[in-house]
């Protein structure tokens, strides 16, 4: 048997993200990959940086995407189907709405597939799949296989992606991963975890977790066991791991360089109302300044276009980012994705402008309407951001304000700035 499994990225999609000279790939297909059998010849083409070859034959085609990316994937299904593959989908969109999905697919997976995907091959292999697999209790994290390696294509700065933990134990109105995995937040075992890490041949590995720093003591426990690999790593983490000095030491020693928060606005009034008032702006300078003091670059997510928003909040917040010497920040419009309780909420408030599911690419087009702007105020106050952010000035005020030992940001800098002045340029 041959199976062709799909990470796919819109040409939209491609184009948005060309804003960013790093795009760590996703480890969903490569990890999935692993639960084939061994007789069945398995392909992985990733869309941010190969082209589908559909002359080929396959016997399954899987496709996993993102809602921005749910109209290209449609089409993609089509012709394969048309070609006489079997055509699964599942992720992220497919989850969220997989009525819709199960009309361009053959069969859809609906939550996680540790549990699904083998039950689903057995039925194919049989001649008997189901329209549905869907995911009932949270599947364990123990025992899980690593990832296939060779399906890695994507050329990232990274020697590999894995994650430790699943899910967020928060319930943030935008967020969809209550909707993906439920309110439950898991663990890997650590020593498999510190196995997988080791097991890389590269310097720098990629923690793809949504909040490895969830469980504190969990988190403390993986740094420990990973340091002995002398490997360089990234990932996400909540601000209250930002303030805790034993967590960035052990970070630290454990080859840490960089460090994700989401610190989603500089409005408390925005936070506390999106379910996220753990966040404290009052902390966002000390949370920078602590991550610094252990040699930590800061990358912080920012999104725009909160109910409390006024157009105020868009000198506010970059001025904030300059002054305080973060070193990259991953700038959004929100954007109510279905299923979602915000969407659910914007809906029945008559305030989503679209069900185009293209234009939910958090940076190019707003979908709803704003409360106390118009969209498309809303829109240039955004690109106003990314100008004076990636301006030669702005860029130098942060190089100014970090520690010494974090120069080596100023050129990822400076090629982000080039990308996104690329992207604007083609954009008119």
């Amino acid at each position: 048997m041959r199976a062709l499994l799909i990470t796919v990225s819109s040409p939209e999609m491609l184009r948005i993200r060309r804003t960013r000279y790093i795009r760590f790939q996703q480890c969903t297909m490569p990890y999935l990959a692993a639960y084939f059998p061994d007789d069945w010849d398995v392909d992985h083409v990733d869309e941010e940086c190969e082209v589908i070859d559909y002359d080929k034959r396959y016997d399954l085609v899987a496709l996993t995407f993102h809602t921005p990316s749910a109209p290209h994937a449609y089409g993609v299904a089509e012709r394969f189907r048309g070609r006489g593959a079997f055509v699964v989908m599942g992720g992220p969109h497919v989850t969220l709405l997989p009525d819709e999905a199960a009309l361009h697919a053959d069969s859809v997976f609906v939550g996680e597939a540790e549990e699904t995907l083998p039950l689903f091959l057995g039925d194919f292999c049989r001649g008997n799949p189901q329209k549905r697999y869907e995911c009932g209790e949270p599947p364990s994290l123990a025992h899980i296989p690593m990832a296939r390696k060779s399906l890695f294509h994507r050329r990232d700065h990274s020697a590999g992606i894995l994650c430790a933990t699943r899910g967020c134990p928060n319930h943030c109105e935008f967020c969809a991963l209550t909707k993906m995995y439920g309110h439950s937040f898991r663990r890997r075992p650590v020593e498999e975890v510190a196995a997988e890490f080791a097991s890389f041949p590269g310097k720098v590995v990629i923690f793809w977790d949504d909040n490895l720093s969830a469980d504190m003591a969990y988190a403390k426990a993986l740094l420990r066991a990973i340091k002995p690999a002398r490997k360089w790593w990234s990932s996400q983490a909540a601000i209250q791991a930002g303030l805790d000095d034993e967590f960035l030491a052990l970070a630290r020693e454990s080859g840490c360089k960089h460090l994700f928060f989401g610190l989603e606005s500089l409005s408390q009034a925005s936070l506390d109302n999106a379910g996220k008032g753990f966040n404290r702006v009052e902390e966002y300078v000390r949370l920078v300044r602590r991550a610094h003091a252990h040699g930590i670059g800061v990358q912080t997510g920012v999104v725009f276009g909160f109910d409390q928003d006024t157009p105020a909040i868009f000198d506010e917040t970059v001025d904030f980012l300059n002054e305080s010497g973060v070193q990259n920040a991953t700038l959004n419009i929100l954007t109510p994705y279905p299923g979602t309780p915000l969407f659910r909420r914007l809906e029945g408030e008559g305030r989503i402008l679209t069900y185009d599911w293209s234009k939910y690419n958090s940076r190019a087009d707003v979908v709803f309407q704003p409360k106390h702007m118009s969209p498309e105020e809303l829109l240039e106050g955004f690109w106003r951001v990314n100008r004076r952010f990636y301006s030669i000035g702005g860029i130098f005020r942060r190089a100014l304000a970090s520690p010494p030992g974090l120069i080596w940001e100023l050129p990822l800098n400076l090629l982000y700035a080039v990308k996104w002045a690329r992207y604007a340029y083609d954009k008119g």
